[in-house]
């Protein structure tokens, strides 16, 4: 296939790139590296069936080659510091990127695929979320640049499917984590994993009984893969049951990285989810999938790379 995928460099996109290069498959990506590598980028830049296109796809997907199979739109910072520190940008590349992406898969006849996200649920009211949660968004929060623009993706998503037949599938996202994360990520391994390694205190946000719930980059692939190869076009969460409070992250970052961590509490951010669990029923059913790699495993699998970066 050929397969054109926006956010190429970023965390997910680049093990996008290598899972379908590895295959077979033709990849062109595209990404203006506000919050991707290029150091992800040059990882691929001299296969002979990878192409990169350096642009912003808010403004438009600058591709005139060959008929594509499948349009992957997986450009958008997704950390709250980024995403915080760019907000119009990211409200654009979920609003006008996202239909820019569907216009480019229109043109094509190609499959369109959609990267949402666990925070369309927001502060959830009900646990664990299931696809047919309509969530509980703060509409104007500093939260909701994000929020609302994967809001909005997955609205224009289903619009031109069901307007313009083009054959659709969104996925939402929770908690991932693996190599190739930015160090200055912001979200909670990241943080709790480089300053273990630094030697530094944990930064716990208020008394750390929140849940988050951590997956793999690998089961992730995994699961988009298997999506692509399923007739069906609503939601399907991709994510992790097995739930953590930040005190049960910390003690599992202490048994893999270093002993006798210490933790330090800081306030709560703004409309900080007080719980995060995905109901991935319907991902078992419809694809086979579940996820195989448990945080101390995947924890694990991370450590030498972060320790080389060190």
């Amino acid at each position: 296939m050929r397969i054109l995928i926006t956010g190429s460099a970023g965390f997910v996109g680049s093990h996008l790139v290598e899972r379908f290069l590895n295959e077979g498959h033709t990849v062109i990506g595209v990404d203006n590296y506000i919050s991707g590598q290029v150091s992800n980028t040059d990882l691929f830049r001299e296969h002979p069936r990878f192409t990169f296109i350096e642009a912003d796809v808010s403004h438009g997907i600058p591709y005139t080659g060959d008929s594509l199979d499948w349009v992957m739109h997986f450009a958008s910072p997704a950390s709250p510091p980024h995403y915080q520190q760019f907000p119009v940008e990211t409200l654009m590349v979920g609003a006008q990127g996202t239909q820019n992406g569907l216009e480019l898969a229109h043109a094509h006849g190609a499959g369109f695929f959609l990267a949402s996200t666990s925070e369309v649920y927001g502060d959830p009211h009900v646990h664990p979320q299931p696809e047919t949660y309509w969530g509980n968004v703060n509409p104007i929060g500093v939260r909701s640049c994000y929020d609302e623009a994967k809001r909005y993706a997955e609205a224009i998503t289903m619009a031109y499917h069901r307007s313009r037949g083009v054959n659709t599938r969104i996925i939402r996202i929770f908690n991932t984590y693996g190599p190739r994360m930015r160090p200055d990520d912001g979200r909670v391994i990241t943080n709790f994993v480089h300053q273990a390694l630094r030697g530094e205190p944990l930064t716990v946000y208020g008394d750390g009984s929140q849940t988050r719930s951590f997956q793999y980059i690998d089961d992730l692939v995994e699961g988009i893969s298997r999506l692509m190869m399923v007739e069906y076009h609503e939601p399907v969460n991709l994510g992790n049951p097995d739930e953590f409070m930040m005190i049960e992250l910390a003690k599992v970052v202490e048994d893999v990285f270093v002993n006798n961590i210490q933790m330090v509490s800081i306030p709560l951010p703004l409309d900080d989810p007080k719980q995060r669990k995905p109901d991935v029923e319907l991902a078992r059913k419809l694809l086979g999938w579940s996820p195989n790699i448990s945080l101390q495993k995947g924890l694990n699998l991370l450590s030498p790379h972060l320790k080389n970066d060190q």
